[in-house]
C-alpha cells in the first residue's frame, strides 16, 4: 500500500517541473496545503483501469508504468514515465474513470494534488492553464505516433523504436551506449506489443546484426543509425 511522507523531505512542484512556477505565490501556497507525497514499492500499484480519479499525479522520482490490462494476464504497456511526468489528468478533466492501469516499475515516489485544488488553478489561472495544454497537447501526440507504430509497424520495426524511446527518457549509462532501463523481455514485450518469444528472437537477431548487444537485461546500442532506420522503415 502506498505511504505518505513528509512533504519537507520533497523539493516543491515548482521546483521539480517548470509548469507550476507560473503560479502566484498565494496558489503555491494553496497547491502546496493540498498536495502530498506517496512512495510506492517495485511493481505495486497506483490506480486501476476503471477507478475514479481524486488526484492529478506527477512522478518525482524512479520510473512507472501505463497499461491495459489485456486477457490471459498480459498486459499492453501503453508507455513509460520519467521524473516529473504528470499523469492520472485525462480521466480527472473528462469527468470519467481511469482507461488505464499505473504501476510502479521500480520504487517510485509520486506528488499527488487533490483533484479540486488542481482544477481550481486550471481554472484561475490562465498561463498555467495552457503550458498544461502544451504538455497535454505533447502526450496526445506521442499518443498518436505510438498508436501509428503500434497497429502499422513490423515487430522489428515496433522493438526498435521502443528501445528508442527508453534510451529518450531514460538516457544512457555511463558508457554512453548502454540503455540506463534495465527491462525483462516480457515487460519489453509489452512495450512493443508482441509475444515475448517474439521480443527474445527480434533481440537476438538485433544482436546477430551487430545493432545492439546484451547482457541479461542490458542492452547496449551499437549502431544508433541502423536502430533508428530499422525504426523509421518498420
Amino acid at each position: 500500500m502506498a505511504r505518505k511522507q513528509d512533504l519537507q523531505e520533497i523539493p516543491k512542484l515548482w521546483e521539480l517541473n517548470p509548469v507550476w512556477d507560473v503560479l502566484t505565490d498565494e496558489e503555491k501556497d494553496y497547491i502546496n496545503q493540498n498536495a502530498r507525497i506517496h512512495t510506492f514499492k517495485k511493481n505495486e500499484i497506483i490506480h486501476h483501469e476503471g477507478d475514479i480519479p481524486t488526484h492529478m499525479m506527477m512522478l518525482v522520482e524512479g520510473k512507472v508504468r501505463v497499461y491495459k490490462e489485456g486477457v490471459s494476464n498480459r498486459n499492453q504497456i501503453i508507455r513509460m514515465l520519467k521524473p516529473y511526468d504528470f499523469f492520472g489528468y485525462r480521466a480527472m478533466i473528462a469527468g470519467e474513470g481511469y482507461n488505464t492501469s499505473v504501476s510502479a516499475f521500480e520504487p517510485s515516489i509520486v506528488y499527488y494534488v487533490k483533484k479540486e485544488a488542481f482544477l481550481k488553478v486550471i481554472r484561475e489561472n490562465s498561463e498555467f492553464c495552457y503550458l498544461f495544454m502544451v504538455e497535454m497537447a505533447k502526450d496526445l501526440g506521442q499518443s498518436d505516433k505510438r498508436s501509428v507504430s503500434l497497429t502499422q509497424k513490423h515487430t522489428r520495426g515496433r522493438l526498435a523504436e521502443s528501445l528508442l524511446s527508453l534510451k529518450e527518457n531514460y538516457g544512457l549509462d555511463e558508457d554512453e551506449a548502454t540503455i540506463s532501463m534495465y527491462m525483462s523481455r516480457e515487460d519489453l514485450a509489452n512495450l512493443s506489443n508482441m509475444t515475448t518469444s517474439n521480443a527474445i528472437r527480434t533481440l537476438a537477431a538485433f544482436a546477430e546484426e551487430g545493432i545492439i548487444s546484451i547482457d541479461g537485461r542490458k542492452i547496449k546500442i551499437l549502431d544508433l543509425d541502423e536502430l533508428i532506420h530499422v525504426s523509421r522503415i518498420g
